[in-house]
């Protein structure tokens, strides 16, 4: 076996005994005879340190398990957006994005054809065995018509639509150098996909372009065939409906051109490329607040839209990082415009943030009544919960215990400020309060330099983060 492969598969038995030398595959598909090749040709190539293999949802879905090289799961139908981030971060790397025909022709459909068309060196190798082959032989975009599936039981009419012709369609793009229809039913046919697969690698590794293998493979499960009648179906039923051979090949003509460009993963030009002052890093870089045991600190902001729950979350963010740390923001927007929730995840560590989700968040800054219904009981134990009095004007007898509870008006104290609309900083010096998480004045000065070119509206965003503070400030005698 290929030194390209690891030498037990840890997924199978737990790497021990003679099923820790074996894939998931079935007997006769296709995709173990691509693998070998794809193992065999990177370390005849010699890329094995800087290959990166993207499997996403599908047959190879456990890919990651065979292949010694880098690795990304992608999510189904993402993997040539993952391909094309690996790509641009390490440009010296030789990206594979090895896909099946309903995770490139279907969901990732679009993903496909914009970045084909972007041209970037990239190598693509499509798996086309006319099925859905993991989640239970489902029809495919590039069944046959006639072909029975599991949701085709009468076989493919010509209502569900015709079978897609990827590689037809990728080489009538302007961006791919290189598109080819290979199969696997016999031994020449078997050394021809070889040879195609070494060349897409090769016009990667020389920086001339983006190339798309299409393969036709045999899927004996679901087409409820032996293997050698399962070839024989691919020659006799799929090859007449997609043509083998080069549909594209603008390898020889195209000189590499693909250097970079080469990313800066310094700290000081992220901060600069975030918007963030460098300086300020570097300046105010603050040791972690020692009354924190935890050293990643996870919050929630939630709300209807137009609250400010997510311009919140993203000061926060950028406060943190102007002060040395590392944070993290995912937005998720409800449906609804107004009424409903939407709400921001933010991670604020010592070092580095792991997991930028926040499942069960330290702090829940809620805005309005169903935002608090519904993250209220996900809050850690021992964890604070803020929220809007003015809005939720009777609070819910469920709250979970041994959490930090502060009902703070915000957006009284905003109107009375004379801009209801300013709750959203009002909540920020809330959260100040009761965590004394950052300095003080970090907030304001981030404040200062995200409206540096409306200032006159500071004074009143100061007065808010002012007020927020003071009113989660517990009162000493």
């Amino acid at each position: 076996m290929s030194g390209v492969f690891y030498e037990k598969f840890e997924r199978h038995a737990h790497g021990e005994g003679l099923k820790a030398h074996v894939t998931h595959y079935c007997p006769g598909c296709g995709h173990g005879v691509v693998h070998r090749d794809i193992a065999d040709l990177v370390k005849e190539l010699d890329v094995q340190d800087r290959t990166i293999f993207i499997s996403p949802v599908g047959c190879s879905v456990f890919a990651y398990y065979y292949f010694d090289t880098g690795n990304s799961q992608a999510a189904h139908g993402r993997a040539p957006a993952v391909a094309l981030g690996h790509k641009l971060a390490a440009p010296e790397s030789l990206v594979i994005s090895y896909q099946g025909d309903g995770d490139l022709a279907s969901i990732g459909l679009a993903e496909t054809i914009s970045i084909a068309q972007m041209g970037l060196p990239l190598t693509v190798v499509f798996i086309n065995n006319a099925i859905y082959g993991m989640t239970g032989g489902q029809l495919a975009p590039t069944s046959l018509v006639g072909q029975k599936t599991a949701t085709s039981p009468e076989g493919r009419t010509r209502a569900m639509g015709q079978p897609l012709k990827m590689a037809e369609l990728i080489a009538q793009l302007d961006g791919p150098i290189y598109v080819e229809r290979v199969a696997l039913y016999d031994a020449k046919n078997r050394v021809k996909a070889r040879r195609a697969i070494k060349k897409a690698l090769q016009n990667q590794l020389e920086g001339r372009g983006y190339s798309f293998i299409e393969v036709l493979s045999e899927c004996p499960t679901h087409l409820k065939l032996s293997p050698v009648e399962a070839e024989k179906w691919v020659q006799e039923n799929m090859e007449p409906v997609f043509p083998l051979g080069v549909k594209k090949d603008l390898s020889a003509t195209t000189p590499p051109w693909f250097k970079g460009p080469h990313p800066s993963f310094e700290p000081e030009s992220v901060l600069g490329l975030s918007g963030a002052e460098p300086a300020l890093a570097e300046q105010h870089r603050a040791a972690w607040p020692a009354h924190f045991a935890k050293r990643d600190l996870s919050f929630k902001f939630a709300g209807s839209g137009g609250d400010g729950a997510q311009t919140a979350a993203l000061l926060l963010v950028r406060a943190a990082i102007e002060l040395g740390y590392d944070a993290t923001h995912i937005p998720a927007y409800g449906p609804e415009s107004r009424g409903g929730t939407s709400y921001a995840d933010v991670h604020i560590a010592a070092h580095e943030v792991l997991n930028p989700a926040a499942p069960e968040p330290d702090v829940l800054i809620a805005f309005n009544a169903p935002s608090l219904t519904k993250f209220a009981h996900t809050v850690v134990p021992g964890g604070t919960i803020l929220y809007d009095s003015t809005i939720v004007t009777v609070a819910p007898t469920d709250l979970p215990p041994g959490r930090n509870v502060l009902a703070i008006p915000f957006t009284k104290i905003a109107a009375d400020l004379g801009k209801p609309m300013v709750k959203n900083v009002v909540a920020l010096g809330a959260l100040q309060a009761s965590t004394r998480l950052l300095p003080d004045n970090a907030l304001i000065e981030t404040l200062a330099h995200v409206l540096k070119d409306k200032a006159a509206v500071l004074p009143l965003n100061q007065a808010a983060f002012a007020a927020g503070l003071a009113a989660a400030t517990p009162v000493t005698a």
